[in-house]
């Protein structure tokens, strides 16, 4: 063989083992986690990655408030409240950081922390 073509043949296995290197870091997404916080304490953390199937979770406090929590598919949202005023069921879904799950009556918040370089970005007209 000759000089070129060895040299075209190192450069192409260089840039396959350049671009797989590349796929193998950039694919790796670190677990999102959901934390559970009851009047300022976290009671419970999921990470949502490592959930499979559909789970459901119940927290109640000392007054009585008790709620209902669902996690499926690397998502969670509050299924039932005995809240009067159920925002934090109608909230639905939720699968980033942007948005938490509140609950006043109850004390209760559920944020989503996850990495931020996996983090996807939503910015409005406002923000830019």
């Amino acid at each position: 063989m000759k000089t070129r073509t060895w040299i075209l043949l190192f450069a192409a296995l260089f840039a396959a083992l350049c671009g797989g290197a590349f796929a193998l870091y950039h694919g790796r997404t670190a677990g999102t986690v959901a934390n559970i916080y009851q009047d300022g304490v976290c009671i419970l953390s999921i990470d949502l990655s490592a959930v499979t199937g559909t789970e459901t979770y119940t927290v109640t406090d000392e007054d009585g408030h008790e709620n209902v929590i669902e996690v499926t598919d690397g998502r969670i949202r509050m299924v039932e409240a005995n809240c009067p005023d159920q925002i934090c069921v109608d909230t639905g879904w939720v699968s980033s950081s942007l948005k938490p799950i509140v609950c006043l009556p109850a004390k209760l918040v559920i944020q989503i922390e996850s990495d931020p370089a996996t983090e996807e970005l939503n910015l409005d007209a406002v923000s830019g």
